[in-house]
């Protein structure tokens, strides 16, 4: 159990018992005030982005007949698309306001109404996914035919999704401009399961939007100006987006239900910490200073950094997080490759590859291989040395 100080360089005092960690935490975090809504902060974080976003649109009228321009400021808009991105996130965790349908209003509004994808089907995807963080069978977020984020995962690859599995590590960049293509046809598919449960008012809002976005481009730039603004406006979001979300928790620890691992700390061993700054907190929209956001996904935006306040001072090693972020990057490409290099042994090989069977070299790693308790004892031993 954790021990709870009540300062710095208090003695610490024992905990109630059966009381789980998580709830001590987060009885922690409300009791610092981390929990309090900000709902002037997100109300200029509205008026910003959407400042942006109109600064954006009116250039793209005045330079409406050079290409360069408008390639540009399609980047511009790309990037504030992203920007648009972390509002729909704080509003699909609860974090602007006390009321829930203002937090629904701008979900709704921000999802379909200005990015074209769907609310519903965004929120539903990231529960699961904080409910069960690298999961290898209940996280949505490494279970997709784009890429392969385990051996298994390869070993089950066929046609030419296995020989993209064998070089993933190559394609894992380029494929990042897809993601934006890939949210809106989520949302649309997300439509027809049974888990949508505002079908006709999605279909309204997303149709609206796609109406209005694609209509006015054709008409004031015409259709190729108006495929070349799309193009760079969708690779860029998506890119943007995938930058951000990847490094969180790719090439991290996946876990199965033989993991045995309580809620805390699956959330957090399995996310790594990126170092907070200025520039790093904007890009980040300030999930950077929330490694396992779902210790307390209704925290405020601007109240995540005192998360450090909380976790410096507590006893138990595992808290403090994972390893910080190297350069942006290394740890996804690194983790593709590493699945690559066996999946590329595979490649030619349906016989092998369908009965599970590994090459020549397969039964050395795997004889060597350390379990994935065996890792997570690993990461517990190294945050005891940590200073």
């Amino acid at each position: 159990m954790l021990a709870t100080r009540v300062g710095v360089g208090a003695e610490p005092q024992p905990d109630p018992p059966q009381s789980s960690d998580y709830a001590l935490l987060k009885r922690r975090v409300k009791d610092a005030g981390l929990l309090v809504k900000q709902p002037w902060y997100y109300a200029m974080c509205i008026a910003a982005n959407l400042g942006m976003l109109g600064v954006c649109l009116l250039i793209l009228v005045l330079v409406h007949n050079n290409p360069w321009l408008l390639a540009l400021d399609a980047v511009a808009l790309g990037l504030v698309s992203g920007q648009l991105g972390f509002q729909l996130h704080d509003a699909g965790h609860k974090q602007m306001f006390e009321a829930n349908w203002k937090n629904h209003l701008v979900g709704y509004v921000t999802g379909g109404g200005l990015l074209g994808m769907s609310f519903d089907w965004w929120v539903d995807k990231h529960n699961r996914h904080h409910a069960n963080p690298n999961h290898v069978d209940d996280d949505p977020d490494i279970n997709n035919l784009a890429i392969a984020y385990n051996r298994e995962q390869a070993l089950d690859r066929k046609g030419p999704m296995r020989w993209l599995a064998a070089y993933q590590a190559f394609a894992f960049f380029p494929m990042l401009f897809f993601l934006g293509i890939s949210m809106h046809v989520s949302s649309i598919a997300y439509q027809f399961t049974g888990a949508a449960k505002h079908r006709l008012r999605e279909f309204v809002i997303m149709g609206g939007h796609q109406l209005v976005y694609i209509g006015l481009l054709v008409v004031f730039l015409g259709p190729w100006l108006a495929l070349l603004v799309i193009v760079i406006h969708k690779g860029t979001a998506g890119f943007y987006m995938a930058s951000v979300f990847a490094p969180n928790h790719k090439g991290m620890p996946q876990i199965d239900d033989a993991a045995q691992l309580d809620f805390l700390r699956a959330q957090v061993l399995t996310a790594r910490n990126v170092r907070a700054g200025a520039a790093t907190d904007l890009w980040y929209g300030s999930l950077n200073s929330q490694p396992g956001p779902g210790r307390a996904p209704d925290r405020p935006r601007v109240l995540r950094r005192g998360r450090r306040l909380l976790l410096r001072d507590l006893d138990d090693p595992v808290l403090p997080g994972a390893p910080r972020l190297p350069p942006l990057g290394r740890p996804t490409a690194a983790h593709g490759e590493g699945v690559n290099a066996r999946s590329r042994q595979l490649v030619g090989s349906p016989d092998l590859l369908a009965e599970g069977h590994h090459v020549e070299g397969h039964h050395q790693e795997e004889a060597g291989a350390r379990s994935q308790d065996e890792q997570v004892e690993d990461l517990v031993v190294a945050e005891r040395r940590r200073p």
